[in-house]
């Protein structure tokens, strides 16, 4: 089975339209492997990606951060000609795209031994964040009442 009906949760949820999207844009894919990468969870709120990018100079590849995706492109400058007996180092253009979560925001990205690291941490706003609301009792509301009585 290779799709799936969501139309079953459509009629028993609300505000989840963009996870259902998410859901069947991954479902219709078709990705290219290349370049192969790997991704981290370096603690709670911080992660990072790893792509293999040998062939490349920090300065042929693009890493474009907007709103909810993170774009990396590579396109290999042309160098002159070569006389090629076997070339089996790819130097493809590649555009690997991820989807980001909310809040999720990139702080950097270091290239090193072919390798593109890109960090990123997960920065909920103070808002956004859970809060515990304290319940008051009855008796501590009567007391209140009184108090005030009192002071009146």
């Amino acid at each position: 089975m290779s799709t799936y009906d969501t139309n079953l949760l459509w009629r028993s949820t609300i505000g989840f339209d963009r996870l259902f999207d998410l859901i069947d844009s991954s479902m219709t894919m078709a990705e290219d492997n290349y370049p192969p990468y790997n991704i981290e969870r370096g603690g709670e709120d911080s992660y990072s990606i790893e792509l293999a990018v040998a062939g490349f100079a920090p300065d042929e590849i693009s890493v474009v951060a907007e709103q909810n995706m993170l774009t990396v492109q590579g396109r290999k400058a042309d160098k002159g000609d070569h006389n090629y007996l076997h070339q089996g180092i790819s130097s493809r253009p590649f555009r690997r795209q991820f989807r980001l979560a909310d809040f999720v925001q990139v702080k950097g990205a270091s290239f090193k031994d072919g390798l593109l690291q890109i960090d990123l941490v997960r920065e909920v706003p103070e808002a956004m964040k859970p809060r515990r609301i304290p319940i008051e009792s009855s008796k501590a509301a009567e007391s209140k009442q009184i108090e005030h009585q009192q002071a009146a």
